[in-house]
């Protein structure tokens, strides 16, 4: 994302929230921006999205779920070929929130690119960690070259078991071995790429924060990333862009 921080833009921030299922992002979202006087939009994850909004992202989203024939973190084998679907998915729910943005309200992704990047890397490197984090990274990169990346990602992480047990009961199924051991990894691969990004990410660990304190950090970053906003331009098209909410183009460059 290029930023220009001449001037203050008149939009509102994009936010992600991260992490794997079970964990409590949406239930501790909830809870922060209860308390909120301008709620944020919220856009709700993928498998969240089971009556999702008409459109080319949900007709995407549909096509890879079949693909799947069910699995959980929708899994067809083909991953790099998914890692791109997921990631245009993000670029269609961007587009569909720029008026909101502008207009100044906050919008909130429940996951954004950063799930994408770490899941497609852990399946194109099962049983290589540092591979999986360097893939993870560079899918990222891939992300941020044709679509700004969340101003601040929030990532929601616990102890992986505590998690499973959590999801297994909220949705009342059973994940098989081989299930829980993909988000055992992916829990771990979540905190190894936050920590390559510590500006943009704040890491909420339920193993040492209570829900109370939680929700109170969650509401605190979501309100405090809507001061000093930089304007955001299409990264492909230069630093010499049109803000992509105000409109505004970049000061010259002294010479």
């Amino acid at each position: 994302m290029t930023i220009t921080p001449v001037h203050s833009c008149t939009r509102g921030p994009l936010i992600s929230v991260e992490g794997i299922t079970g964990v409590g992002k949406t239930y501790l979202t909830n809870r922060a921006v209860e308390a909120l006087d301008d709620k944020p939009l919220r856009l709700d994850g993928f498998s969240q999205r089971a009556n999702g909004r008409p459109g080319l992202g949900e007709a995407l989203l549909r096509s890879l779920r079949e693909a799947s024939a069910g699995d959980p973190f929708l899994r067809g084998g083909t991953p790099m070929a998914e890692a791109l679907i997921l990631l245009a998915i993000k670029r269609y729910d961007l587009d569909t929130v720029i008026a909101e943005l502008s207009s100044g309200r906050a919008v909130i992704e429940g996951r954004s690119v950063d799930t994408t990047a770490v899941c497609q890397a852990l399946l194109l490197h099962p049983d290589d960690p540092d591979a999986a984090l360097e893939t993870a990274t560079a899918l990222r990169e891939f992300a941020s070259s044709y679509r700004p990346l969340p101003g601040l990602t929030i990532l929601v992480t616990d102890d992986a078991c505590e998690a499973v047990v959590r999801a297994q009961r909220r949705d009342r199924c059973v994940f098989t071995t081989e299930q829980a051991t993909f988000m055992r990894e992916a829990c771990t691969l979540y905190e190894r790429l936050a920590a390559t990004d510590p500006a943009r990410y704040r890491v909420v660990d339920r193993r040492s924060v209570g829900e109370h304190e939680a929700a109170e950090l969650i509401r605190a970053w979501i309100r405090g990333a809507g001061t000093g906003l930089g304007c955001v331009r299409e990264p492909w098209q230069g630093p010499g862009a049109r803000c992509m909410c105000c409109g505004r183009r970049a000061e010259s460059a002294p010479a």
